[in-house]
């Protein structure tokens, strides 16, 4: 099969129609939409029995290996409209060193840094702009930590749509450059990523941008949910113990839950269900202080710091969702100090030779935390996810230097 048959055959769709996340309350297909009118999430919703009698695991089989792979569970209805740079499905690897010292059964971890623009927010990106280059949309804005600015650029500059993007002043330089390099105009502004989306939001009017914010548009839960897809199908139609996720605005957790639902009831897999782990910095986690205090929402942070700056989000438009899901699969959320952020950083790249991002370093950081306090189980099958490229974020210095026209001193080494 040629490599792009994905991106080239057509094949049924079968989105039904639009649902509001917290009302139930129907909207039409094809349109665009941003919040319902409760002011939420919307659900893209299929026809779960017509993929089912057309689609099968064998005819995925033979599909090339990249996300569009799972086109009659996706939203965009023609192969004019995909907006690729190549989304490949992302490997998971087995850290057996970290394990076997852990004392743990399986540490699995599927690197989302092999994507384009290094980063998981690739996925959701490249849903909204295919989405949106469908409906004819010619400007897009969006607030941005940094790596969803750059694939917002990315895509949004393939496709030949005009991006605005805002971020906080404290932005890595390496995310705003590749924002300005891949076409966006940037700004920076003096305030979290909340502020920057408030924003986004007044110009939405003013500036007559769309508002393509996390969760603020029905598509990126629909690229993102494809890390479900894909996960279960690398584990042979099976679903690990328990999946660590690191959580601000939540539209990947939010979306693998809703994955894994689609997958039950087109037979792929049966009834259950990961434990669904919601990670957080000790310096921005709304989301676990909802938890424990049995809460359906969650206030803003205050004062929101922390070295993940990806999850560094005082407050989701999705909170509900998340804690919905962390709760159905019978999962927690945690939150992790940075200095046990940057110590698991540090151990897996010279344990294991993998660069966690820092985001995924909570992640295994919150796994370590929840085997010592018996909230998993040593024999159970973990995945964590890193959602970017370790390469995009500072790197310690190394100050060795050698020189040549000295005599080198071998027992050193």
């Amino acid at each position: 099969m040629p490599f792009d048959s994905n991106l080239t055959t057509e094949r049924p769709t079968f989105v039904t129609h639009l649902e509001c996340a917290y009302t139930g309350e129907r909207y039409e297909a094809d349109t665009v939409h941003n919040l319902s009118k409760a002011g939420k999430p919307l659900l893209v919703r299929y026809d779960l029995e017509g993929v089912r009698g057309a689609l099968t695991k064998d005819a995925l089989a033979e599909r090339p290996q990249d996300l569009w792979r799972y086109r009659e569970l996706l939203p965009v209805r023609h192969v004019e409209d995909i907006v690729s740079l190549g989304e490949a499905v992302t490997p998971l690897v087995a850290l057996p060193k970290l394990a076997a010292k852990l004392g743990a059964a399986e540490l699995l971890v599927k690197d989302e840094g092999r994507l384009p623009t290094g980063s998981f927010k690739a996925r959701g990106l490249v849903m909204a702009v295919s989405m949106a280059k469908a409906f004819g949309i010619a400007h897009m804005a969006m607030p941005t930590n940094g790596n969803a600015g750059a694939a917002l650029a990315a895509y949004a500059t393939r496709a030949g749509i005009k991006t605005t993007i805002f971020c906080p002043e404290d932005t890595p330089e390496v995310n705003v450059s590749e924002i300005e390099l891949q076409g966006a105009t940037v700004y920076r502004v003096n305030g979290l990523i909340d502020d920057c989306g408030k924003i986004v939001g007044e110009g939405k009017a003013k500036a007559g941008w769309f508002d393509v914010s996390t969760l603020k548009e029905p598509y990126r839960i629909e690229g993102k949910k494809t890390m479900g897809l894909e996960l279960a199908e690398q584990l042979g139609w099976e679903v690990p113990d328990v999946i660590f996720y690191p959580t601000g605005g939540g539209t990947g957790l939010i979306g693998m839950w809703k994955a894994f639902a689609e997958l039950e009831a087109i037979g792929f897999i049966g009834s259950k269900r990961p434990r669904m782990v919601a990670v957080q910095a000790a310096g921005c986690a709304p989301m676990v202080r909802a938890y424990e205090a049995g809460e359906e929402h969650a206030p803003r942070w205050q004062d929101a710091h922390t070295i993940a700056s990806g999850i560094r989000v005082p407050q989701a438009v999705g909170d509900f969702l998340i804690l919905r899901a962390v709760r159905e699969s019978g999962g927690f959320a945690v939150a992790v100090p940075d200095e046990a952020i940057q110590a698991a950083l540090d151990e897996a790249a010279r344990e294991e030779g993998f660069l966690l991002c820092p985001e995924g370093a909570a992640t295994y950081a919150a796994y370590k935390q929840a085997l010592a306090d018996g909230r998993v189980g040593r024999d159970e099958r973990a995945v964590l996810f890193n959602c970017a490229t370790g390469l995009k974020y500072p790197l310690p210095p190394v100050h060795r230097t050698l020189d040549r026209h000295q005599p080198i001193d071998y027992s050193v080494f």
